[in-house]
């Protein structure tokens, strides 16, 4: 089931969907008309999804949801850093092979983990079929790297996703207050996830990605905050789906 929703959230990109359309024109050749209109299709999904216009309206549903939070913490408060993603093969140190998002929900959940007294830190993920340490350790590593004693530190090498995250969170403290840390376009669903396991999360976003652009101009930033924007649309359909509707 991890690997097909994986799948299917791919088929709904825009960069494979553009590819697809362009594919099933090849093979449609003979069809004229429907190849002229799967065309217009892939091209305005192109320039829209390039365009800083087409790229903040997508991104900007998720990231006006939830704030930078500079509330105070309570003493012993947990601070739950999400996964993301690394690379082994990056010589270095921990934190040279986070990749960006990782780096960016792993700061901001050091600079949460100061603003309180004796806090824990949570970090979680794991690490795929061909990594040769989990994400969490890797994200322990660079926590410790950064300051954060590694008895204040817990981690969860087997979370796949975030639902694996939040079960994790639940069997291991039970229901506490703690301070979620992840992406601001991940925070609302993160927070559906959360709450729909019965924990009573705090946002902390970060990692945001909205940027003022000049509107004519087609860019291939604004095409990854796109793509990652509509990951988290499909990804909240599918929760909604699977686990909201039952």
């Amino acid at each position: 089931m991890f690997w097909l929703k994986k799948f299917i959230s791919q088929l709904f990109m825009p960069i494979p969907l553009v590819v697809l359309l362009l594919l099933f024109c090849i093979v449609m050749l003979r069809n004229r008309k429907l190849v002229r209109s799967i065309l217009s299709v892939a091209v305005v999904i192109l320039i829209f999804c390039s365009s800083s216009v087409g790229s903040n309206l997508l991104t900007a549903q998720l990231e006006n949801q939830y704030q930078v939070n500079n509330k105070s913490i309570a003493p012993g408060c947990l601070i739950m850093v999400l996964g993301s993603d690394h690379d082994d093969a990056v010589q270095g140190m921990a934190t040279q092979k986070l990749s960006a998002t990782a780096l960016a929900r792993l700061s901001e959940g050091v600079r949460q983990y100061h603003r309180g007294e004796d806090c824990i830190l949570v970090v979680s993920g794991w690490g795929g079929s061909d990594s040769k340490v989990s994400h969490a350790q890797l994200l322990s590593a660079a926590a410790m790297e950064l300051g954060i004693p590694k008895d204040r530190i817990i981690t969860f090498p087997l979370a796949k996703d975030t639902i694996e995250e939040a079960q994790y969170l639940k069997w291991e403290v039970g229901d506490v207050p703690f301070r979620l840390v992840t992406s601001s376009t991940h925070m609302p669903r993160a927070m559906a996830i959360f709450q729909s396991q019965g924990l009573s999360p705090e946002a902390a976003p970060t990692d945001f990605i909205s940027r003022k652009g000049h509107w004519w101009r087609l860019d291939a930033n604004n095409l990854l905050s796109s793509q990652r924007a509509m990951h988290e649309y499909v990804g909240r359909l599918w929760f909604t789906l699977k686990y909201e509707s039952d």
